[in-house]
Formats: structure tokens, C-alpha cells, sequence
């Protein structure tokens, strides 16, 4: 039985992990963290991650950016292993999670689909084919609860597509105040937030009298649970290091 410390158990997506969790028998919740009262039936929830004393395998958080110091903190000191699912990070946080790498396995996802997994390979390869000839524009559309804007899976697309151009693009977050001719070397991100949509992302190659769309939708919370299950089991074991989704899909 996987032992999981689970931080951000009392949200939208923590409640979906701990469901799949017990449903699955091969994984047992110790131990939850978050900032709001209340308890889950079966372990205790502590509002901070120092205050955690039970052992666990492994930590899965998917809680919020402003808890990420304490939460790496935790995973340095027990020496255990830790998924991130929590999107909105900055720069220095990332970096923060780079150096936390160093002492101990951490695993780095903005999306925990493995179909958004799949979508990223495709807009890689389908970018270096069309490099030069075709705009690209990423679309993504989300509940009208979720507080960062664009999704960090949005700018994981962005950033997959960068990695294999011969030119960096530029990002286009706010066309609106652009009155301007599009340029060639940018990447447009629009983000849209309405009733109870899951996930929605859609990458458009828009080229002379052509268009070519890629697209993932979300119908449930469950696939991300199941690929953030699937992470927590990969990256036990494993040494320290900085692990995705193309590590686990690749194994």
C-alpha cells in the first residue's frame, strides 16, 4: 500500500484524488493539508505542511502556489518524494522546485492527463512542420472558479511549441490593446472562464486557406487524479532529480 501525504485535500481536485485513491486499494491518504477546516473521513488535515507527522511514501500537492515553500520544505526535510499538480507558479518558485530536485525526486506537471500529454507531442511535431508558414494560436477555456489565467497547461503548450522552433515566439496574452499587423514570431494565448467547464485546450495552426486544430477536453476531474496516481507511484524510488510526464510515459 503507497502511503500519500495529500496537500490541498480539501479542494475541488483534492477530494477527486482521495476518492481514486481509496477506490483504487493500492493507495492509502495518511494525511492531508489545507488551509481550510474540516476533516476527511479516514486521515487527519493539518492546515500547514510542517505540522505533518505522519510517514508517508510519497506527497502529491495540489494545493496553491503560496503554500509551495513549506510543502517542498516538508518533502526535503522527511526525504520523501513529491508530485506538483498546483498551477500558477512563478519563475522563482520554479526555481525553487529545481533546487529542491537536487536532495530529493520531485515530479512537475502542469497537467496530469495523459491526453494532454499526448497533445503536447503532437503541437511539438506538427510546429516544426509548419514552422514559418502557419500562425499559432492557443486557446483555453476553464470553470469560472479557477483564479490563474492562462492555465499553466496553456503555457506548457507554449513553451513545449518554443522548445523546438528555430526562433523563440514571443507569448500574446491581451491582443485588444494591440493595433497592430500580427508578427510572425509570436505565440497568441486567449483564456476563457465560464459555468463548470473542466479543461478545455486547443492548439490552432491557422495557415493560407488551411486551418489545423489540435484539441484535449476534459470531461471529468478523475483523469487528472488517475495521472497524478500514476506520477506519485513512478517517482518512488527514483533518485533526485526533476521528473514530467514524458519521464513516466517513456519508462
Amino acid at each position: 500500500m503507497t502511503r500519500i501525504i495529500l496537500i490541498g485535500c480539501n479542494g475541488s481536485m483534492g477530494r477527486v484524488v482521495a476518492e481514486n485513491a481509496a477506490f483504487s486499494g493500492r493507495f492509502e491518504v495518511v494525511a492531508g493539508v489545507d488551509v481550510s477546516a474540516g476533516g476527511q473521513p479516514g486521515f487527519p488535515v493539518y492546515r500547514h505542511a510542517g505540522r505533518v507527522r505522519e510517514a508517508a511514501d510519497v506527497i502529491i500537492d495540489f494545493s496553491h502556489p503560496a503554500a509551495l515553500s513549506g510543502n517542498l520544505a516538508l518533502a526535503a526535510r522527511e526525504g520523501i518524494p513529491i508530485v506538483i499538480a498546483t498551477t500558477g507558479l512563478s519563475q522563482e518558485q520554479q526555481q525553487e522546485i529545481r533546487e529542491c530536485a537536487k536532495t530529493v525526486p520531485v515530479f512537475l506537471s502542469f497537467n496530469m492527463s495523459l491526453g494532454v500529454n499526448l497533445m503536447l507531442r503532437l503541437a511539438k511535431q506538427a510546429a516544426l512542420l509548419l514552422y514559418g508558414d502557419f500562425d499559432i494560436e492557443i486557446v483555453e477555456k476553464h470553470h469560472n472558479r479557477k483564479l490563474d489565467a492562462p492555465s499553466g497547461t496553456a503555457i506548457m503548450l507554449a513553451d513545449a511549441i518554443s522548445g523546438v522552433l528555430p526562433e523563440k515566439p514571443r507569448y500574446v496574452y491581451d491582443r485588444h490593446a494591440r493595433r497592430m499587423k500580427r508578427d510572425k514570431a509570436e505565440i497568441g494565448i486567449s483564456s476563457i472562464r465560464g459555468g463548470t467547464i473542466v479543461g478545455e485546450h486547443e492548439v490552432i495552426f491557422a495557415g493560407n486557406d488551411e486551418i489545423i486544430e489540435i484539441r484535449h477536453t476534459a470531461m471529468s476531474r478523475d483523469i487528472f487524479a488517475v495521472g497524478a496516481l500514476r506520477a506519485a507511484q513512478f517517482i518512488i524510488g527514483k533518485a533526485p532529480g526533476l521528473y514530467d510526464m514524458d519521464d513516466l510515459v517513456s519508462e
